[in-house]
């Protein structure tokens, strides 16, 4: 990192730690413990686009609320968004229960994630839409530290914690080292 880069605003390939709560129309969804702020490298989609946008050039210690529109954040709500699958092809180790989540992949190889949003005695009905799809968030944001992200991290495009067991070895899941860390 050169001499001029700031470690003291959020910038790309920085981690971030921020602290945050997250409302949904006037009902807080969820948010970070006191003391235990998410940690993210800016600049990776490792949160989503409308608030990582709006936490560039924010110094430590810096709080503020921050608007997210639905197309910023989980994307519009897709009424087409459902797939019938028969039962018979349903996975029998997989809860048939609506609300479970399950990883499906498509016909290309890529995971996807869905829902199981109705059970009938013949089907089951998956929504590929996110919980949050058409909603807009309101986020409150504090940043408590910054720091330069290690070029395995920077390799693997995700925070590596220093409890992380994995090494050289790390075999990364989505947002995250496999080693539970």
């Amino acid at each position: 990192m050169s001499a001029k880069t700031e470690l003291n605003k959020v910038a790309k390939d920085l981690v971030v730690s921020m602290e945050y709560e997250l409302t949904v129309d006037g009902e807080v969804l969820d948010s970070t413990d006191a003391g235990d702020p998410i940690d993210f490298i800016q600049g990776y989609e490792n949160i989503i686009a409308g608030l990582e946008k709006a936490v560039e050039g924010m110094a430590i210690g810096e709080s503020k609320e921050v608007f997210v529109k639905a197309a910023d954040a989980y994307g519009e709500y897709d009424a087409d968004g459902f797939v019938e699958v028969p039962k018979a092809e349903f996975p029998e180790d997989i809860p048939m229960e609506v609300g479970v989540e399950i990883s499906v992949t498509n016909d290309d190889g890529e995971e996807m994630t869905a829902f199981i949003e109705e059970v009938s005695v013949e089907s089951i009905t998956l929504n590929f839409n996110h919980p949050l799809a058409g909603k807009d968030l309101t986020f409150k944001v504090k940043i408590v530290a910054i720091r330069e992200a290690t070029a395995e991290e920077l390799e693997h495009g995700h925070v590596h914690f220093d409890d992380c067991e994995c090494g050289d070895d790390c075999e990364c899941e989505d947002g995250g080292c496999n080693c539970g860390k």
